[in-house]
């Protein structure tokens, strides 16, 4: 009996320990779960803010910065496809999600927004 004398802490502090891992992941994942969301987001806003600035005959790119950047979010690139009439504006953002121990990973989305096969 003497010797397993400590040997329920040492099994606790195991599970704790694992617990507290389990934790940390899950956390991170929700962390950057929501951080993806709100990139696609964004990126959704700023393709339809920069086709509505195309369609009104405005250069679409500034319109899709402005909003991202707003959301938190950068553009990485900006293109537009077609002219006046049948056009499609894709966005891509990025966000760096910062976390802790310096742990930074980068979330990407991307968008599209236009207009095609208008009815004549």
């Amino acid at each position: 009996m003497g010797s397993q004398r400590g040997a329920g802490t040492l099994m606790a502090a195991v599970v704790v320990a694992v617990l507290m891992l389990i934790a940390g992941v899950g956390v991170f994942a929700a962390v950057v779960a929501l951080a993806q969301r709100d990139a696609d987001n964004a990126a959704d806003l700023s393709a339809l803010s920069g086709a509505a600035a195309f369609a009104a005959g405005q250069d679409p790119c500034p319109a899709a910065r402005r909003i991202a950047a707003s959301n938190g979010v950068e553009v990485r690139q900006c293109r537009v496809i077609g002219d006046l009439l049948d056009f499609v504006v894709t966005v891509e953002v990025q966000r760096r999600v910062t976390l802790v121990l310096g742990v930074e990973p980068t979330v990407r989305s991307e968008a599209r927004a236009g207009r095609l096969g208008s009815a004549h």
